[in-house]
């Protein structure tokens, strides 16, 4: 049936029905909005596995294999732009729960105004509307590919878009970290699965070296496009917009203690630095094993198509459990996105419009606001052309409030003007660097237009070079938040004193705040100790736990990359 055999159809009904049962059986604890939106209940292990299974999904897995493929190991870069940005998950994760926040709304309506948490909310759920069609399409992709077509793209679309939707709508963020536990183990599986199969067909890495004529293909930075420019730049831009990502909250604070989060979120991603590996081998062995056969594959479908050619020659259902866990991968983080989505548009556009409702009814409108979301994000990977292409407006997207949030993390004088002018600014130097059009129509290309005027290092293959593109609209939006925020009126102290105070106050075991981005009563608030006193800039010297824990972090950056590096060099 479809190309599965029918162990393989157990398994993944199997599956299915367990995930759908979670979600209900989680829809019982929920009693208030903030069961549903934000519950802060869960320890380290299912903080690890939630901020693993949220940051790891199947079409990353899918671009990384594709880009290997077509560039060599560099590729990898496509998922490890975030590996310089894990240490500092170490810092950020303590903050974030300190704003005591259901959302990232709320902290921008604490630090500027309700029209900037507003205006995230909107940059916010596109943001992960996009996410989740990047994720539908290079899941579908893998299904398609493996099962040599007979299921097609569009109905894998639509069976993992319903099934998520179930749990989640019915049980909320609660569901997602208890399905993410289990999803993040078949994740691990769906990683390393299919590697040692692949590499012992092609003679492991003296096979690949011998297969690929290419050098260059064999180098963790290749200097025609993904060289230490392109990922440097693509580093800097995860990092500014990897607070604003509305699934950053939950990760950081759906657990019980500051350090629950901070170790679930850094060492979470540090699991998905080493999973993403096995992607990039598996896309660079691929290139001698189609090779061999003569076989012109697509890029996109390398993954699937080893998938498909291996796994029904081990054991009947063994396919079934690549599939479920490819669908675990990315169920795991579209949950978590489309909860993260609802909150979103519920505690920062409704509730401040239709104020003083019951707590059954903000749940029932979040709800409503998941599928409507999902509906978009489905909508988005229908239009997709491909996975990579996916990844990189996934990129630009997210840091488009990232000035914004860190603007007013360190400066006082940011005002909710000078966030409105930072992100307007980005997102239109974004759009008036790229091809805007509707099918055949093309509204505006800056490449035809603008490129042939540019200096030579600022193009590559006659188009703006992706690391360029992201200079000028950070810069720019940078530029312009700060002009804006000195030529408009500041913040009010008293608003301006709560916001940092939130950041200095540690969080007490079993505290539950009254409100949103407010103290408890009774709260003592640690005297200010920064870096740059008596000036407007609010930089704190941090604990030693911080920079203990920084410094592990970068320990395990270094041990990955010359992990890799022994790899293809032995």
């Amino acid at each position: 049936m479809l190309g599965l055999h029918i162990a393989d159809i157990v398994v993944l009904a199997l599956y299915l029905l367990g995930m759908a049962a979670i979600g209900f059986w989680s829809a019982k604890k929920i009693e208030q909005s903030h069961d549903f939106f934000m519950p802060r209940r869960f320890g380290k292990a299912m903080m690890v596995m939630f901020g693993f299974g949220a940051g790891t999904h199947s079409d990353q897995a899918v671009g990384v294999a594709s880009k290997s493929f077509t560039s060599g190991l560099s590729g990898i870069w496509y998922q490890w732009l975030w590996l310089p940005c894990t240490p500092f998950y170490w810092l950020i994760a303590p903050v974030m729960r300190r704003f005591r926040a259901i959302t990232t709304g709320d902290v921008f309506e604490a630090r500027y105004s309700r029209s900037v948490a507003m205006l995230y909310a909107v940059v916010g759920m596109l943001n992960l509307s996009v996410n989740i069609g990047v994720m539908l399409r290079g899941s579908s992709a893998v299904i398609e590919a493996s099962t040599q077509g007979l299921l097609s793209a569009n109905v894998a679309i639509a069976v993992m878009t319903v099934v998520f939707v179930v749990y989640g709508v019915a049980g909320g963020l609660g569901a997602a970290i208890i399905t993410d536990f289990i999803q993040g183990i078949l994740t691990i599986i769906f990683s390393f699965l299919l590697l040692p199969l692949l590499m012992n067909a092609i003679g492991w890495m003296d096979g690949i070296r011998a297969g690929i004529a290419k050098p260059e293909m064999l180098t963790l930075v290749a200097p025609v496009e993904i060289g230490f420019f392109y990922i440097v730049v693509i580093a800097f831009n995860g990092l500014v917009g990897i607070v604003t990502q509305p699934h950053t909250m939950g990760n950081c604070a759906a657990g019980r203690t500051e350090m629950d989060g901070r170790f679930g979120w850094m060492f979470g991603n540090i699991i998905k630095r080493i999973c993403t590996v096995p992607w990039c081998l598996t896309g660079l062995a691929a290139v001698v094993y189609f090779g061999r056969q003569g076989v012109d594959i697509e890029a996109d479908n390398v993954f699937g198509a080893v998938a498909g050619d291996f796994l029904p020659q081990i054991l009947p259902g063994v396919l079934g459990v690549f599939l479920a866990a490819l669908l675990a991968s990315v169920m795991s983080s579209c949950d978590a996105f489309m909860i993260s989505s609802a909150g979103l548009f519920t505690e920062n556009i409704y509730r401040p419009l239709v104020p003083d409702k019951k707590h059954g009814h903000y749940v029932s409108v979040g709800r409503i606001a998941s599928v409507v979301v999902v509906s978009a994000g489905v909508a988005f990977a229908y239009w997709l052309p491909g996975v990579v292409a996916g990844l990189e407006i996934f990129w630009q997207v997210s840091a488009m409030m990232g000035l914004a949030f860190w603007l007013g993390l360190f400066w006082r004088r940011t005002t909710p003007a000078g966030a409105w002018a930072a992100t307007l600014i980005s997102f239109a130097v974004m759009l008036f660097t790229s091809k805007i059009g509707f099918g055949q129509y093309v509204l505006w290309d800056f490449n035809v237009r603008c490129a042939p005027y540019l200096p030579d290092f600022m193009l590559r293959q006659g188009e703006l070079y992706l690391p360029w593109k992201m200079v000028l609209y950070l810069s720019t939006g940078l530029i312009g938040g700060i002009v804006v925020s000195l030529l408009t009126k500041s913040v009010a102290e008293e608003k301006l004193d709560n916001y940092y105070a939130l950041i200095r106050t540690p969080i007490k075991a079993g505290e539950q705040p009254a409100a949103p981005c407010t103290l408890p009563e009774g709260a003592v608030v640690p005297q200010k100790r920064n870096l740059f006193p008596n000036t407007s800039l609010e930089i704190m010297i941090p604990s030693r736990t911080s920079v203990v824990g920084f410094l592990v972090g970068w320990a395990f950056v270094a041990a990955i990359v010359i992990t890799v590096y022994l790899i293809a060099s032995a």
